[in-house]
């Protein structure tokens, strides 16, 4: 029995020291989208599901819930900002060569079409990000119409 209240000792320190050391919060000033948007000129429509829906796992701005400041939830959250940013970030789109710009609209294709993204988990708190079959088929005409564009420049290049 000793030990067990050691163990538990043990992990409310390790919890309550977590509370402390946070991982940095992904919070970008300005407008970190702008060349994004410029760029691929999505209707209102889709750029309001994009805002509403992607930019908070994959941009350089991250509106927080008020639970992240609760760790572990803290770092879960952060661990999916930063592999989402890594797979797909609208802050830098413009750091993209052309050809990557046109695999990453080929792939929000793929996951929007399969219903992969928003993921499930983001869905379950943010129940407005859930894409109906109408907001999924709006971005997948956008992203189809821009991918078009940037294949047509591929082959001019």
């Amino acid at each position: 029995m000793k030990l067990l209240k050691k163990i538990a000792l043990l992990l409310l320190v390790v919890f309550v020291g977590m509370q402390f050391y946070r991982p940095d919060k992904n919070q970008a000033q300005g407008d970190h989208t702008a060349e994004f948007l410029t760029e691929t000129n999505p209707p209102s429509e889709v750029k309001a599901i994009l805002q509403q829906t992607c930019y908070d796992c994959h941009s350089n701005n991250t509106e927080y819930p008020w639970y992240n400041n609760i760790a572990p939830v803290s770092y879960w959250l952060s661990d999916h900002v930063t592999d989402g940013k890594k797979h797909l970030n609208f802050s830098v789109w413009n750091t993209y060569e052309l050809k990557k710009k046109d695999h990453k609209l080929e792939e929000l294709i793929e996951e929007v079409e399969e219903g992969e993204m928003p993921l499930k988990e983001y869905t379950w708190t943010h129940v407005s990000a859930s894409l109906t079959e109408e907001q999924r088929n709006a971005i997948v005409d956008w992203a189809k119409q821009t991918r078009a564009l940037y294949q047509l420049n591929l082959r001019q290049e």
